[in-house]
């Protein structure tokens, strides 16, 4: 099976930096994009970013735009998130997610996760 493996998760404080990657290993699959949701508690989980794998176009949320920057390694299958003046209202679950090509999902929707890591943003 697919797995989608995440790290760099932490605690940081408010206006620090933070870097998370994320592996695809397992079945081989053909990616369409990867990218980033986060859920934080009481909330829904949100997409925050994600890189389509073939041009290297980036989309971001609003609400991290600027800060927050996306990267891949098409090599290494693997996906970054450069996070930069982090904020309390960044403190969630940050899980990877990809899409598949073959399967023709929406980016809302992704057709593989990673298990998630916790990024804590301290006032």
């Amino acid at each position: 099976q697919v797995q989608l493996v995440e790290s760099g998760g932490g605690l940081v404080q408010a206006g620090g930096s933070l870097r998370l990657s994320c592996a695809a290993s397992g079945r081989t699959f053909t990616i369409y994009n990867m990218g980033w949701f986060r859920q934080a508690p009481g909330k829904e989980r949100e997409f925050v970013t994600d890189i389509n794998w073939s041009s290297g176009n980036t989309y971001y949320a609003d609400s991290v735009k600027g800060r927050f920057t996306i990267s891949r390694d098409s090599a290494k299958k693997s996906v970054y998130l450069q996070m930069n003046s982090l904020k309390p209202e960044d403190t969630a679950v940050y899980y990877c997610a990809a899409v598949d090509r073959l399967r023709g999902s929406s980016r809302y929707t992704p057709d593989y996760w990673g298990q998630g890591t916790q990024v804590t943003v301290s006032s």
